[in-house]
């Protein structure tokens, strides 16, 4: 199958890229710099130049492939309006593209933000809500009704051997930035998470045989408390590890606010007996736990 995939070059991207190719799949990644098109060709896929906010680059590589993932985003929560406003247009720009093909187009979302308190699995649906302004999931499942196979992931926290995992990766710039690694009240809010390997190969199962319409969870690990991910931030940087109340959020996290002491445990199992998908990767914190995972 050929395979376009916006941010093939990025963390999971190239697990992601690695993961189609060797299963016989040719990857098409779009690439909007020259270390972007050198990852990428070191990766064997071929590359489309172009960026999330050229929609007609979107909508050539879409019109070429047997099939989309769709896993860029700018991961700036300082401008996370504007940034959900660029990945719904360049949703569209591939989805109308691809209505009436019948293609497999799979879009990324998150476990976050759905219920929080919850152990959310992959029947629930996710409402919009002028508080979080990523509309993936239902901009892309929009489709299903339109003659595509839209399919959506949801990420836990993903790690695995770059130094990075997820939100916790801007946990730790803020602990470096404040002096100080700080959790919410007692810390025992729970993130979901998964090794990147694990989540690569659910792309790939989703591509391959997902269903229309299909919601699946890339959960390795349901959830994981707070308090053991920032004693790992303390130690790696060696600073003091403090709890804050819930008021107090707003100052020390700023723009990630919105996902401070909130708990957000999700659940596999559905995605796995619908798709025989098995998550055999490293624990979160086993993982960012070791020396040097973070370059501090």
């Amino acid at each position: 199958m050929r395979v376009f995939i916006t941010g093939a070059a990025g963390f999971i991207g190239t697990e992601t890229t690695k993961e189609l190719i060797a299963s016989g799949h040719q990857v098409v990644g779009l690439a909007r710099s020259e270390a972007n098109v050198e990852t990428l060709r070191k990766l064997g896929a071929e590359v489309h130049r172009g960026s999330l906010q050229d929609l007609e680059s979107l909508r050539s590589g879409a019109t070429d492939a047997d099939g989309v993932i769709h896993l860029a985003f700018i991961h700036d929560f300082a401008k996370f309006a504007e940034n959900g406003a660029i990945d719904k247009a360049a949703i569209a720009a591939m989805g109308d593209v691809l209505a009436g093909t019948n293609k497999p187009f799979i879009v990324t979302s998150g476990t976050g933000l759905i219920a929080p308190g919850v152990l959310i699995n992959e029947d629930m649906r996710r409402e919009s809500s002028p508080h979080v302004p990523r509309v993936s999931e239902q901009a892309g499942l929009a489709y299903a009704s339109r003659g595509v196979r839209a399919m959506t992931i949801r990420l836990p926290q993903v790690h695995g051997a770059d130094g990075k995992a997820g939100l916790i990766t801007y946990l730790l710039e803020l602990a470096r930035k404040k002096g100080t690694a700080a959790y919410v009240g007692e810390g025992s809010e729970r993130w979901a998470a998964a090794h990147r390997r694990d989540v690569a190969r659910l792309y790939r199962l989703a591509l391959e045989k997902g269903a229309t319409d299909g919601i699946y969870h890339a959960v390795g690990e349901e959830g994981v408390p707070m308090r053991q991910v920032i004693d790992v931030i303390g130690r790696a940087l060696n600073v003091p590890v403090v709890s804050i109340k819930k008021e107090e959020a707003g100052d020390y996290y700023g723009p990630l606010a919105m996902f401070a002491g909130l708990d957000m445990p999700a659940s596999s199992a559905l995605t796995q007996q619908r798709l025989g998908w098995t998550p055999t990767g490293i624990g979160l914190i086993a993982d960012i736990g070791q020396p040097g995972y973070f370059k501090v």
